[in-house]
């Protein structure tokens, strides 16, 4: 009797409290309610949530949005940049599925990784590497800032670079509908490519039997990607988002192991952060979507060359060559090739930097892909000339690749940041606007809209204020179409993106499929948006 008389108890106290909930929801209201929960920090938020079901309800489906939350700090101190980032980036709901954070190279890097690891859960993938500026919401003024590093040697004394390096920019996203997984590329003796390139698809197809969303991508300053990108590129069609830093150091965890780059058990020659498609995902959850484009900086001068008597020298990691073009059967030297390209610039001291553009035919092989022959198109930087070579930095050229020499161009910068915007508009017009879905089995239609919830850009370390002569002309494509969006970045040296970019061709058609993931004097984007499912109309 005294228990049936407890379990009556408990019912009514049930009951009650249910009755109290449903009370206050009616006082306060529930979009009220809603709007006071979305203020919280997110520690306090996730107390809040173990309040009554009520308000778990409420947070959950906050929760569950799309997210993307970004700061920076300059504060001279590691452990005040970091406090102040990471306290911002946390001063609303979130649960966020990773981390990436950028700092200064004046700063620890492990013991930046530690003390950021120390603010969230062991299980996030958490990437810190030292970049050479970033961008973001700063969190104090809460104001857009660019802030770049005065790490080229030629200009310690520029009025426009900061000489303090210290600096910290934190962004942490919940991605709907995405799972995100962390996959290292070991060092080993060599770069295991194919292993890398098959563990993401592994990864990607026991999560959604599919190929990734999105892969970013970090990789060691002292290695060369170029063959992973390759490897990469042919694997994954160009509808798998794939962007990053090409030249870093960085650490990362992973679950709860922590591997750091100078680690004498290993080390990694990169780290790939893996979007899959959720197939488990819960009713109601829409789809996050990846948008990459690509600001060039660099235009082609000069006439094309064909690549002979090509020679790695593998002590100071360069290529020698000599040339010869449709017009000169000869032989040329280093001089003869580069005195023309120099007097077309009007650069008699040869001081302006040059690429090469090589365009190479290779044959491609993977797993999971029928091997063929395609075109690459690999950007290397031109170290000197004289009277018997040319030599450009990095290998991978062959005999009769053809090649064009690129010079970093401001008012082509200008007109690609202009069409980058553009194509921003065309976005912004597309999310904007409600679309009918008549798709439904049952025949009713259903209202979608689509949102941009935040970017992320990379840029190359030579553009910035020192080149445009004026702050976040990079950043502006964003900013101008999407105000108010999370937007962060920072600046590489070397910008993946992968595709098939015609913007090199120069108007061209010869080998218009060209492929090219590894860009210089670029500046890649990566917008997010997110449709939610259709909602039938009764």
């Amino acid at each position: 009797m005294a228990a049936k008389q407890r379990q009556k108890l408990t019912a009514m106290e049930t009951e009650t409290v249910a009755a109290a909930e449903t009370a206050a929801m009616d006082v306060i209201g529930e979009d009220l309610l809603h709007n006071i929960l979305s203020r919280l920090p997110a520690e306090s938020c996730a107390s809040a949530a173990c309040v009554s079901r009520s308000w778990n309800l409420i947070i959950n489906r906050l929760l569950s949005l799309p997210n993307l939350s970004s700061a920076l700090s300059c504060h001279p101190c590691l452990q005040g940049a970091v406090d102040e980032a990471v306290d911002k980036v946390l001063a609303r709901p979130i649960r966020p599925q990773f981390v990436i954070a950028s700092i200064g190279p004046s700063f620890d890097l492990e013991e930046a990784q530690c003390l950021i690891s120390d603010r969230f859960s062991s299980d996030i993938p958490i990437i810190t590497s030292i970049s050479c500026g970033i961008f973001g919401q700063d969190a104090n003024t809460n104001e857009f800032e660019e802030v770049q590093w005065d790490t080229w040697e030629d200009n310690k004394a520029h009025e426009d670079l900061r000489n303090e390096d210290e600096g910290v920019l934190v962004t942490i996203g919940f991605l709907p509908g995405l799972t995100v997984d962390l996959i290292p590329l070991k060092k080993t003796r060599g770069l295991m490519a194919e292993n890398f390139v098959r563990s993401i698809r592994e990864r990607s197809f026991s999560r959604s039997g599919s190929s990734p969303m999105g892969i970013l991508l970090f990789s060691d300053e002292d290695i060369d990607i170029k063959p992973v990108l390759a490897k990469l590129d042919y694997a994954f069609s160009s509808e798998t988002a794939i962007v990053g830093d090409a030249g870093s150091k960085f650490v990362y965890q992973d679950g709860a192991a922590i591997s750091f780059y100078n680690s004498r058990v290993s080390s990694s020659a990169a780290v790939a952060l893996l979007f899959s498609r959720d197939t488990g995902k819960p009713p109601g959850v829409g789809e996050t979507q990846f948008h990459v484009m690509l600001s060039t900086g660099v235009s082609p001068i000069g006439p094309k060359y064909k690549a002979v008597y090509v020679k790695a020298v593998s002590h100071d990691n360069s290529t020698r060559l000599m040339a010869t073009t449709d017009e000169i059967d000869f032989n040329m030297d280093g001089e003869t090739i580069l005195d023309p390209i120099y007097d077309e610039l009007g650069d008699h001291t040869h001081s302006r930097t040059l690429y090469v553009g090589v365009t190479k035919m290779r044959k491609c092989t993977s797993r999971h892909v029928d091997t063929n022959w395609i075109f690459m198109r690999e950007f290397q930087m031109v170290l000197r000339g004289d009277y018997e070579y040319l030599y450009v930095h990095g290998d991978g050229i062959k005999s009769y690749d053809s090649f064009q020499f690129y010079h970093a161009n401001s008012d082509l910068t200008r007109a690609s940041c202009n069409n980058v915007s553009n194509k921003m508009k065309l976005l912004k017009q597309d999310v904007n606007h409600l679309t009918d879905d008549h798709s439904n089995s049952n025949g009713s239609i259903g209202m979608q809209k689509k949102s941009v919830f935040g970017g992320m850009m990379f840029a190359c370390y030579g553009r910035g204020k020192l080149f445009f002569g004026e702050p976040n002309v990079d950043a502006s494509p964003f900013l101008e179409n999407f105000p108010g969006v999370t937007f962060s970045g920072t600046y590489c040296n070397g910008e993946i993106a992968h595709g098939d970019f015609s913007l090199y061709e120069n108007g061209s058609k010869e080998h218009s499929s060209t492929r090219c993931s590894l860009h210089e004097f670029s500046t890649v984007y990566l917008v997010m948006s997110y449709t939610p499912p259709a909602v039938p109309q009764l």
